[in-house]
């Protein structure tokens, strides 16, 4: 009984031995960094250090347009202010006089002849146009 004992727990250490080596052999694929899954993983995390570094440019670039916009808003809005009141003074200046006629326009315009051309239409054209 102790001996069947005995080859059963060397069978069973000699099973667990194998299948140990078979999971460092799958570990060591698993992990090696040019061909397996950590070289992935390599990959993954230079590009997420690439987006962060692009995210954190992104980011500096907008804070710098919305400060810009805002300083652009606020002048915009002082120049509307003294354009409001520009048109509010321009209610208070007398009425301008009205412009003297010119009478060399009038004179050119009443002389100049005015000279009409008509053409009459060929038989074609007339046949095509009904």
């Amino acid at each position: 009984m102790v001996l069947i004992a005995d080859i059963l727990m060397a069978a069973g250490s000699f099973g667990a031995a194998i299948y140990c080596y078979v999971l460092s052999g799958r570990l060591k694929k698993f992990t090696t960094l040019e061909t397996g899954m950590g070289g992935a993983i390599a990959v993954l995390s230079a590009q997420v250090d690439d987006m962060t570094r692009a995210l954190e440019q992104a980011r500096t670039a907008a804070h710098g347009s919305a400060d810009g916009l805002i300083a652009l808003t606020a002048r915009a809005e002082s120049v509307a202010g003294r354009l409001e009141l520009l048109v509010a003074s321009m209610h208070d200046l007398p009425e301008p006089p009205p412009p003297a006629p010119d009478v060399g326009a009038d004179i050119a315009e009443a002389t100049r002849n005015l000279r009409f051309v008509r053409r009459r239409l060929s038989r074609n054209e007339m046949e095509a146009a009904e």
